[in-house]
């Protein structure tokens, strides 16, 4: 069968993956709907360009020396009903506020990357649903969330929708980043604000006080607060790339230099479901100029992380790669040291990034959540497995949002498990509110500003030549 002008068969390098195993496919049900999808979108135009998604890996690259910190945020799944201005708006705005603290924090550049404009894709434990029987809610790409035959049936006219979507979301996100929105000024009263309204604002007040000391330094030093470069900021857009038809359709050769890129969005990561060496995914992705991300779990044994870092950057391409380990708070400090010292000492450069949500789901009363403390101690067990070893915490990847909503338990907020039903609006997994976010930000700068004591105060103890 033909999509576009190429038939769905091995006609290149870049379509290898069709002869492999793909999991987490929808089971489309019209093969020729499926055609006229891919036509579709393999005729717009792509999301994003290929120097910007060049600039991301140069920015990544800083990741990796240990020059810069990676912020990598936003929804569990996007939904086309949630794609409004208002909650497009918050979820930037809480990202940049975090990104603000932890500037300070680590007292150096921090690059953000959004989960959004394309994260319209989940994958599933099971295709049947145990509660309905009904095939399982793959997001808005592929079904509808109603509980009804007719809306989950996978269509992939959704996928067309969801580049649509992404568009707008896209356009208004590049408004905000350099329109003015960002303004650093703006952003810290925002964090001034949040001091002064959370029940942990005393905690985080010294910090707030100095980076505002910071700011009047700057001024008081003719740096002019109003300057393009502080009114606006580079903010990257990321998804899981779980769809491979719509990742496919939307990989172009650049016409200047002949290498594909996926330019569904900057930058495309690999589930923890999807990252089998011979599958697919890790296929298609290794074959595109994209940073990409892979998702990496307890089970993940440490040959087989570096065969696939060796895989997915073969070439050792500095920020190329992001490892995302997501092993849970009661796991990290145990499996990610071998793990971390096989992939440093093969030599191939990596950002490593920690995800705290995804291993630290529990389920109450049937209701899917997660703890903040557990949140917090797999991000304190990641910064002590890299300071033991040396090496970099790269990052942070969070399923956030700018929502005061009662998903995840505790925080400051102190959200109890009959909260949860306040405003539960996770059309997948939970996430963090505004409040929760900002406070993990300001917990993290706290571990980075001490890393970068303890650093400063190593340097002052070397013998002198």
């Amino acid at each position: 069968m033909a999509v576009g002008t190429v038939p769905w068969c091995l006609v290149s390098a870049l379509d290898v993956w069709r002869t492999l195993p793909a999991k987490q496919q929808p089971s489309w049900p019209d093969l020729e709907e499926l055609q006229s999808a891919y036509n579709q979108l393999a005729a717009l135009p792509p999301l994003v360009t290929a120097p910007e998604v060049r600039s991301l890996t140069e920015r990544l690259a800083m990741v990796a020396r240990g020059e810069a910190f990676l912020l990598q945020g936003g929804d569990c799944a996007e939904t086309f009903a949630a794609n409004t201005a208002n909650k497009i708006r918050d979820k930037v705005k809480t990202l940049l506020q975090m990104a603000v603290v932890l500037t300070y924090g680590a007292s150096t550049p921090v690059v953000k990357v959004a989960r959004i404009a394309g994260q319209y894709s989940k994958p599933r434990s099971a295709d049947i649903e145990s509660s309905t029987g009904l095939p399982s809610y793959r997001g808005d790409a592929v079904n509808d969330i109603a509980a009804t035959a007719a809306a989950r049936r996978p269509d992939p006219m959704r996928m067309v929708a969801s580049y649509h979507q992404s568009a707008i979301t896209l356009n208004l996100v590049r408004a905000f980043a350099t329109g003015g929105f960002a303004d650093l000024s703006k952003v810290h009263e925002w964090n001034k604000a949040f001091v002064r309204d959370s029940a942990a604002g005393r905690r985080y007040e010294v910090m707030a006080t100095n980076i505002e000391r910071a700011l009047a330094f700057m001024a008081a030093c003719g740096i002019d607060l109003g300057s393009a470069a502080l009114t606006g900021v580079e903010l990257f857009t990321s998804h899981e790339g779980l769809l491979l038809e719509y990742e496919r359709a939307l990989t172009r050769v650049e016409d200047a230099t002949g290498n594909p890129y996926d330019l569904s969005a900057h930058m495309i990561w690999i589930g923890e479901r999807t990252r089998d060496l011979g599958g697919a995914h890790v296929d298609l992705l290794s074959r595109v100029g994209n940073p990409i991300g892979c998702k990496i779990g307890p089970k993940a044994s440490p040959d087989e992380v570096l065969e696939l870092a060796e895989r997915l950057n073969p070439q050792h391409v500095p920020g190329r790669l992001t490892l995302i380990t997501r092993m849970g708070a009661g796991k990290i400090r145990d499996a990610l040291p071998p793990i971390i010292e096989k992939v440093n000492a093969a030599g191939p450069p990596v950002v490593w990034s920690c995800d705290p949500m995804h291993g630290n789901t529990r389920d109450v009363s049937g209701i899917k959540t997660r703890h903040f403390d557990d949140v917090l101690d797999e991000v304190f067990g990641f910064f002590e497995v890299h300071k033991a070893l040396g090496t970099h915490p790269g990052g942070l990847h969070i399923e956030l949002t700018g929502e005061n909503v009662t998903e995840c338990l505790g925080g400051a907020e102190l959200i109890g498990e009959e909260d949860l039903g306040g405003r539960y609006e996770t059309a997948c997994d939970p996430r963090l509110n505004t409040g929760q976010a900002l406070e993990l930000a300001f917990l993290v700068a706290e571990m980075l500003q001490q890393a970068r004591g303890e650093r400063a105060a190593a340097m002052q103890e070397l013998p002198t030549a």
